[in-house]
């Protein structure tokens, strides 16, 4: 659903790459407090889960996939739990308010595609620019500029220089994501403690995405006939008037005088494939002329000569005369050919006698 290049039932090895970049970027970043989430020491324990649906793949998923991973954990509450000796009571959100993560810090990846051999660098590549790019660098980094995470992909070769570079660019652009992060998570609290929605909860009753969302503006029809008339009146007279259709007899009529068209006009090349289509079915019909000269020429020297059909066992000739009736009579056969028919002839009356 995210893209015509992914396959349903299939992972990708671009899936499999961002899972386990985002899991080096979030839980060995170690930005959770895990001990917050133990209910009993050695027995019960908070399990956390996050499950990232891409909707609309159009390049860069990976930093795209970190900020929703990192917000989530931030705006998620787990129930509120209490301990009394070996018995745990979970609390609903009617009874407790839920209770917050507890996060350390937020790391977030900037992705970096590379060039013509790392000539040219770019920040959030589009869709595009990933499937003409030599190479990416991604570098998972928080406000503190603390790395969490490098990953470099694609077999280039960078200098020291480049990757220092790419990591004063990520310092900047995490810190104006974070603020961006934290100012929505605060407004969205600031807005459910007045019982108000906010962000994507507000965008459900309404059937529609927050960011396509836009107020009615209101359009002026009163003097909208007048507006058409003043446009028509400054506009340019038209090139050409059509004619009226000219009635020569009931039932024909012509409109306009047959002006050539212009449309299907060819260019040099075409008219020049298309002579050469001629010249080849012209000289295909002379060839054909000249077979079929020599087919009829073969055939009135043949019908000129009377046809022989004869056989060599029954000794009879047939001769086709072209205007006279077909008649039968005998070959001149040569001695060997008798002796050779004799010899057969005994040849038979001896195996009969025999088989007698």
């Amino acid at each position: 659903m995210a893209a015509p290049g992914f396959e349903p039932g299939r992972q990708q090895e671009l899936l499999v790459k961002l899972n386990r970049l985002i899991e080096r970027c979030l839980r060995n970043s170690r930005c959770i407090d895990t001990e917050s989430l133990c209910v009993v020491a050695g027995e019960k324990v908070w399990q956390i889960r996050l499950d990232l649906h891409l909707l609309n793949h159009d390049g860069n998923i990976i930093d795209a996939a970190s900020i929703a991973g990192i917000v989530a954990l931030c705006h998620f509450r787990r129930p509120d739990v209490s301990v009394q000796g070996q018995e745990v009571t979970v609390y609903t959100p009617e009874e407790r308010d839920p209770v917050p993560l507890s996060i350390h810090h937020m790391p977030i990846c900037v992705s970096f595609a590379f060039f013509q051999q790392g000539t040219y660098l770019l920040v959030d590549p589009s869709e595009r620019e990933e499937r003409v790019m030599d190479g990416v660098l991604v570098i998972a980094m928080n406000k503190h500029r603390e790395i969490c995470t490098m990953q470099s992909s694609g077999g280039i070769m960078l200098v020291k220089d480049q990757v220092l570079r790419c990591s004063k660019i990520t310092a900047v652009k995490v810190a104006e994501i974070t603020e961006l992060i934290q100012k929505a998570l605060e407004n969205d609290e600031k807005v459910r403690k007045e019982g108000g929605k906010f962000g994507f909860a507000e965008s459900i009753p309404n059937q529609k995405i927050t960011t396509f969302k836009r107020e009615s503006a209101a359009v002026d029809t009163n003097n909208v006939e007048e507006q058409a008339e003043e446009i028509i009146t400054k506009a340019d007279p038209p090139s050409e008037v059509v004619a009226k259709p000219i009635l020569h007899t009931p039932g024909t009529a012509q409109i306009g005088e047959g002006i050539e068209n212009s449309w299907g006009d060819l260019e040099e090349s075409e008219r020049e494939e298309a002579g050469e289509e001629e010249g080849e079915s012209e000289a295909t019909a002379f060839e054909c002329q000249k077979m079929e000269s020599a087919d009829t020429s073969t055939t009135r020297e043949t019908t000129d000569e009377p046809i022989v059909l004869s056989d060599s066992e029954e000794e009879e000739v047939v001769i086709l005369e072209p205007q006279e009736v077909p008649r039968k009579t005998r070959s001149q056969t040569n001695p060997k050919q008798e002796n050779t028919s004799k010899k057969a002839f005994n040849k038979r009356r001896r195996k009969k006698r025999a088989a007698y």
